[in-house]
This record gives structure tokens, C-alpha cells and sequence, in this order.
């Protein structure tokens, strides 16, 4: 079966950056993905990744926009799919 990687990533307003975290955190989904995981690098910025099972244009819940008193500028979107193959 496909897999679909949704990335999701936004820069924290200045010294807003624990809070962008914590809101990215407690926010749910509609319904739980494969897998999820949250990260963070230089310049306030926090990127979660989930996987889910279907094809690029799977219909799965994405991560909405946090309150805009928490971000620099919109979030950033991609999607991915996971190709077979060695690497």
C-alpha cells in the first residue's frame, strides 16, 4: 500500500517560539496517522511530519493554521509520497 508523508511548517512570531511548539503538540487530528512526529531548528521554526497509508491525493486530515499571533508568516505545505527501491 502507498504511503503519504504530509509536512507541515511554520516560524514562531519573535519570542513566540515555545508557544508554537506547544500549540503543534496539543493539536489533534481528526483521526490518528501512522506515524507522527514533531521537530524543531534555528529561527523558531517547528516542522511535523505524519504518514499516513494512500497516494498523494489521499484525503487525510492535515494540521490546520495556529493563531496568527504565533507565526512569523503562513505556514509552509508539502506532501510526499514514499517510493520503493534501495536507497
Amino acid at each position: 500500500m502507498a504511503t503519504v508523508a504530509l509536512m507541515w511548517e511554520a516560524r514562531a512570531a519573535d519570542g513566540r517560539g515555545a508557544d508554537l511548539l506547544a500549540w503543534t503538540r496539543e493539536c489533534t487530528l481528526a483521526a490518528e496517522p501512522t506515524r507522527r512526529e514533531t521537530l524543531t531548528a534555528p529561527g523558531d521554526r517547528v516542522l511535523v511530519i505524519t504518514w499516513w497509508p494512500g497516494g498523494y491525493d489521499a484525503d487525510v486530515p492535515e494540521l490546520p493554521d495556529p493563531p496568527g499571533e504565533l507565526i512569523a508568516r503562513p505556514v509552509h505545505r508539502w506532501r510526499f509520497v514514499q517510493v520503493g527501491g534501495a536507497a
